[in-house]
């Protein structure tokens, strides 16, 4: 079964799966993932562990939880509102849908769907698939005139339902994976990267910074993962500070194709680091 992910974004973690691929645990227990967005891991590791393990997934963009548990809980109703937004798309429609944040009422317990459908439909049709709000925490990219753009993915989101069975989705701070991961149990961490420059910003991307402070927080918690015997992979920017912080752990090196950048020509192969706390990939009792 070939799963993939229904949410797109700046950076497609799935071109770097077959680099992936001899990086994951032989087996493991549960699966964990903090800062989920694609989830292309997680979906990729359905395809290899599909009978082996349940999963729990977190990350503290509200809108994104809401969106995939709706996926996973409500796919035909979720299904038929965005046949009626691909059916109403333009650039005004866009420009009404993206206000809604702006209503009181829109984040109450039965809005979900509504919220869900707002959330796949924007991130298909604004500006590189973007997500960032603005100091009201409005969201606030601009329309993109896509031709032709896939608003409403059947055929995505039923394999999607079908995957996210047997799966906890939380709005959660990564650090809950502390408390609640158990020995030989498999944690992947993607946070948003280490800047590149000292003059670099990425908080266009990020509505929760995520500064040279919140990385060594996320250090923190790999390390008393590692002493839990918990397996544990990180993917980040190959920077100096990146790699002083992980300096005692195994760490690999990743290409990946950065598409931010409005001029193609512009738009170059990045080194990635993959940090991992086994240093082999046989069965448990050898870790």
């Amino acid at each position: 079964m070939n799963y993939k992910p229904f949410v797109k974004r700046v950076w497609w973690k799935r071109q770097l799966l077959e680099q992936f691929k001899n990086l994951y645990p032989k087996d493991f227990n549960e699966y964990y993932e903090p800062f989920v967005w694609g989830w292309a891991v997680f979906f990729d590791l359905r395809i290899n562990f599909w009978s082996k393990f349940t999963a729990r997934l977190f990350d503290l963009n509200e809108e994104l939880v809401v969106t995939y548990n709706i996926v996973k809980n409500d796919t035909d109703k979720l299904i038929h509102l965005l046949k009626i937004f691909q059916n109403k798309h333009s650039k005004d429609f866009f420009i009404e849908i993206r206000s809604r944040d702006k209503n009181a009422n829109f984040k109450n317990e039965k809005s979900k769907i509504e919220r869900a459908a707002r959330f796949i439909y924007l991130n298909r049709t604004c500006f590189n698939w973007m997500y960032r709000v603005n100091s009201k925490w409005e969201f606030n990219v601009p329309f993109w005139k896509y031709s032709n753009p896939k608003i409403c993915d059947e055929e995505w989101l039923y394999l999607a339902k079908e995957a996210l069975q047997n799966t906890t989705i939380e709005n959660a701070d990564f650090s809950i994976v502390e408390r609640q991961a158990k020995k030989w149990d498999f944690v992947y961490f993607d946070p948003p990267y280490d800047v590149l420059t000292d003059t670099a910003n990425f908080t266009d991307y990020n509505k929760w910074w995520f500064g040279r402070d919140e990385q060594a927080r996320l250090f923190n918690t790999f390390d008393k993962l590692n002493k839990k015997c918990c397996y544990t992979m990180l993917s980040n920017h190959n920077t100096p500070f990146i790699r002083d912080l992980y300096r005692s752990y195994r760490k690999e090196i990743v290409l990946a194709k950065r598409m931010i950048n409005s001029n193609a020509t512009k738009r170059w192969a990045i080194e990635e680091i993959v940090v991992l706390n086994y240093q082999n990939l046989n069965e448990k009792d050898k870790k």
